[in-house]
């Protein structure tokens, strides 16, 4: 399984902030917003990442994550010269995908609470896997609609009438036939390729799953202003009064096997005094002290 992260967009519901950095750049509490999908990724056993941006943001991106090989990650960057739908990135990212299976995340999208997203990769084995979350206000989001024994019967796009609360976000799961619906869509009426109409050929196919996040799971969409506020008082809530990281790459690939306990102390040790390299001294301490007993 390979991860694509979608950071592109001109983020104008950020503007003016997007005029310093792009959007999946601006800080989220104490991390860049990117860090959090890619942190989701990792935690979900996936090594091998693409990330596409715009040109301009692209140097920014790598000077953040370089090549991965400090987390034990492998890193690619492609470009999007101009944004045509999500599906757009499964067309820029074909070389990379090549033969595997693939999921994709979108680069303003953080998650945290149970582990669907984990147990979804494991499960794949072909066909696409999306997911279910409740939301107040369905009409901004792709709408999934069940029948009477929870199965999938139809998903619209920021439908006028939605037929459930049921919102898809921005986490896909699918097999590599996944290039060639998208290379086979047709623009939509704004000029996009759909990620729903990625979904709805996989329903019809009835290749599609759906899986309903539990309750006490968080999705945080932070691409306006106020919701990039919303998402750092919750990550501050959250680390504080758990006394763990959200969007903690390093921890992430330490824990799914990708660094060894020297190498994520060495890492530790490069970071500048702060509480961010505190909390990973105290991590390397921690399992060191575990191994012991």
């Amino acid at each position: 399984m390979k991860g694509i992260i979608l950071a592109g967009g001109a983020g104008s519901r950020l503007y003016p902030l997007t005029l310093v950095a792009s959007k999946q750049l601006q800080p989220v509490y104490d991390k860049p917003m990117v860090y959090y999908p890619l942190t989701t990724l990792i935690e979900g056993g996936i090594r091998e990442f693409c990330l596409i941006s715009t040109p301009q943001d692209l140097p920014r991106f790598r000077q953040l994550l370089g090549d991965g090989s400090a987390w034990g990650l492998s890193i690619e960057y492609r470009e999007q010269a101009k944004p045509a739908g999500i599906a757009q990135a499964f067309l820029i990212a074909e070389s990379f995908i090549g033969t595997d299976a693939v999921t994709l995340i979108l680069g303003d999208n953080i998650f945290y609470g149970g582990d669907g997203f984990t147990r979804a990769f494991g499960e794949s084995t072909g066909g696409a896997t999306i997911f279910g979350y409740h939301v107040n206000d369905p009409e901004r989001y792709g709408v999934v609609e069940f029948d009477g024994e929870g199965r999938a019967i139809s998903i619209e796009e920021k439908p006028k009438a939605p037929k459930s609360n049921y919102a898809v976000p921005g986490l896909y799961v699918y097999d590599n036939a996944v290039v060639g619906i998208a290379k086979a869509l047709q623009p939509s009426a704004r000029g996009e390729l759909e990620i729903t109409a990625v979904n709805v050929e996989y329903l019809r196919r009835e290749q599609l799953r759906v899986c309903r996040l539990e309750r006490g799971f968080a999705w945080l969409d932070a691409g306006t202003s106020s919701s990039l506020h919303e998402a750092s008082a919750y990550v501050q809530t959250i680390e504080k009064r758990q006394g763990i990281k959200l969007g903690c790459p390093e921890e992430a690939a330490f824990r799914s096997g990708f660094l060894s306990l020297a190498q994520l102390e060495t890492l530790a040790g490069r970071i500048p005094q702060c509480e961010y390299r505190d909390y990973l001294t105290a991590l390397v301490a921690e399992t060191r002290r575990l191994k012991s007993l």
